[in-house]
C-alpha cells in the first residue's frame, strides 16, 4: 500500500469519528444496538468486498479482516452497556463519545504523522509502527481538542439535558483522556482500538466521579499541561525518559498539580532527577558487570507508574479530604516518594560496593545486583535519598504543620520502605511471583503507610 493510499485510509478512519455527532439524538439503548450491529457487520466483511477495500487500513489488510473497526465498535458498545447498567448520570454519554473521538481523531491523526516518518526515515520497514514525540504531541492536542468539542456537542444537544457540567471540568476530562490515550498508544503495538478507548474512558470516568472538585479554569489548566509536558519532553530529550515515560510524567504532573500544588509535583520531580543522576553514577562500571539499567538509564512508563502511583493516589486523596487530613496525607505522600528515591539510590549506588553485599533475609553473601541484596553503602544511600526528599519538602512546600514530625515520618517511611522493597525482592521477586515494578509499587505503598502511622503517633 502506497503512502497516499495509507493517508486516505486514515482519513476515512478519522471521519468515522464524526458518528459522535449523532450521539445526543438517540437513546443510549439504540446507540448500543447500532454499535453491536456495526461490530457484527464489520466482523463479517471479507477481503475484496467493496466496503472492505474502502475501510481497511494497512493492519487490516495484513490480517484479512477489519480488526480495528471491530474492536472500536465492540469497546464502544461495551461502554454503552455499562452506561445503561450503572445509569447515564454516572457514566455519561459525553465520556463515551470523548473516548470514541480520542481514538479516531487522536490515533488517526497521529498515525498520519507515523506514516510520514516511516516513509521518510525507515523505508525498509514499512510494516513497523514508529513512535515519536511529535506524533504523541499531535495525538494529545488533536484528541484533547476534539474530545472537548464532542463533549460540549453531546451535552448541548442531549434531550433531556444532562446535569450541567462546567466547561472547565469538560476540558480537564478531555485532556486527561487524551494524555491517557497518547500514553496507551505509545506502549501498544496491536489492539490500539481496545486499549485506547477503554483506557481513555476509564480515566475520564474516574475523575468525573469527583464532580465539581475539578472545575478548573481552562487557561490555568492549559498552563499546567504545557508546563508538565515541557518538563517531560526535556526529560525525553536528555534521555532520562522514553516517550511512554514522557507522557506518563505529563499525566501525573497535571493531576498532582491540580489536586495538590506545584510544590508537591516538584518533590516528585526531585526523585526522578536524583534517580536519573545516580543511575549514571559509575555507569560504565555497572555496565561492565552487567548490572546497569538498560537504554542508558532512560525510564519507561512502567517505572513511572510503579514508583509514582501511590503518590498520585495520595495527591488525589488530598484534593478530596483536605484540610481535615492534609498533613497526614502529605506525610504519606512524602513517605512514598522517599521510598522510591531511597530504593533507587540504594540500588544505583549500592551496586558499586566493592565488597560482597548480603541477602537481607539470610545475611549470606551474594553477588552485587542480586534482588534483595543490601550493603552498608546501599543502606547509607537509602537514608540519604529519603532525607533529601524530606528536606526538600520542608524547604519547598509552604504551610507545613508539625514540620519536624512530618520530616521524620518521611525519612523513616522512606528508609523502612526501601528495606521492605529489599525483603520483597529477596522473596516474592526471586520466586517469580512479582516483577521488579510490582515490588516498587508495594514498597512505595508500604513507605506511605509507615510515614502516615508515624505522623499519627507523633502528632
Amino acid at each position: 500500500m502506497t503512502h497516499i493510499q495509507e493517508y486516505k485510509k486514515q482519513g476515512i478512519y478519522i471521519s468515522i469519528g464524526l458518528l459522535v455527532l449523532l450521539f445526543p439524538f438517540f437513546d443510549t439503548f439504540y446507540l448500543l444496538l447500532a454499535f453491536i450491529a456495526g461490530t457484527l457487520i464489520f466482523s463479517r466483511l471479507q477481503p475484496g468486498s467493496p466496503v472492505f477495500t474502502i475501510l481497511a487500513r494497512e493492519s487490516d489488510i495484513k490480517e484479512g479482516k477489519l480488526t480495528g473497526l471491530v474492536q472500536l465498535f465492540f469497546i464502544t458498545a461495551l461502554l454503552l452497556l455499562v452506561s445503561l447498567l450503572v445509569g447515564r448520570a454516572k457514566l455519561p454519554l459525553f465520556i463515551i463519545g470523548g473516548a470514541f473521538v480520542i481514538t479516531t481523531f487522536g490515533d488517526g491523526i497521529s498515525d498520519i504523522i507515523n506514516i510520514h516518518d516511516k516513509g521518510k526515515y525507515d523505508k525498509k520497514q514499512n510494516n513497523t509502527k514508529i513512535y515519536s514525540a511529535k506524533s504523541s504531541i499531535v495525538f494529545l492536542i488533536s484528541g484533547g481538542i476534539f474530545a472537548f468539542l464532542a463533549a460540549v456537542w453531546i451535552l448541548e444537544w442531549s434531550q433531556p439535558a444532562y446535569y450541567p457540567v462546567p466547561y472547565g471540568v469538560l476540558f480537564f476530562l478531555a485532556m486527561l483522556g487524551a494524555i491517557s490515550g497518547a500514553l496507551l498508544e505509545s506502549v501498544t503495538v496491536t489492539e490500539d482500538n481496545i486499549i485506547i478507548p477503554l483506557g481513555s474512558a476509564m480515566t475520564m470516568w474516574l475523575f468525573y466521579a469527583f464532580g465539581s472538585s475539578y472545575n478548573i479554569d481552562t487557561l490555568y489548566l492549559i498552563k499546567i499541561l504545557v508546563f508538565a509536558f515541557i518538563l517531560g519532553y526535556l526529560a525525553y530529550k536528555v534521555r532520562i525518559a522514553d516517550i511512554s515515560a514522557m507522557l506518563s510524567a505529563t499525566l501525573f504532573g497535571v493531576v498532582i498539580i491540580i489536586s495538590s500544588s506545584i510544590y508537591w509535583f516538584f518533590i516528585l520531580l526531585a526523585f526522578f532527577f536524583l534517580g536519573s543522576l545516580f543511575t549514571r553514577y559509575k555507569y560504565k562500571y555497572k555496565q561492565a558487570h552487567g548490572i546497569a539499567e538498560e537504554k542508558g538509564g532512560a525510564r519507561g512508563y512502567k517505572n513511572v507508574f510503579s514508583n509514582s502511583l501511590a503518590a498520585l493516589s495520595l495527591a488525589v486523596a488530598y484534593k478530596a479530604f483536605s484540610p481535615s487530613y492534609s498533613m497526614l496525607l502529605l506525610s504519606a505522600y512524602l513517605g512514598s516518594i522517599a521510598t522510591a528515591c531511597g530504593d533507587t539510590l540504594a540500588s544505583e549506588i549500592g551496586q558499586t560496593y566493592r565488597g560482597e553485599p548480603r541477602m537481607i533475609t539470610t545475611f549470606r553473601k551474594v553477588r552485587p545486583g542480586t534482588d534483595g541484596a543490601v550493603s552498608r553503602l546501599g543502606e547509607g544511600a537509602a537514608f540519604f535519598g529519603a532525607s533529601a526528599i524530606s528536606l526538600l519538602a520542608v524547604v519547598l512546600i509552604p504551610g507545613i504543620q508539625d514540620t519536624y514530625i512530618v520530616a521524620i515520618a518521611a525519612i523513616a517511611g522512606g528508609f523502612i520502605g526501601t528495606n521492605i522493597d529489599s525483603v520483597l525482592g529477596a522473596t516474592l521477586q526471586q520466586k517469580g511471583y512479582i516483577s521488579n515494578n510490582g515490588v516498587n509499587l508495594f514498597a512505595t505503598i508500604s513507605g506511605a503507610i509507615v510515614s502516615g502511622m508515624i505522623y499519627l503517633a507523633g502528632s
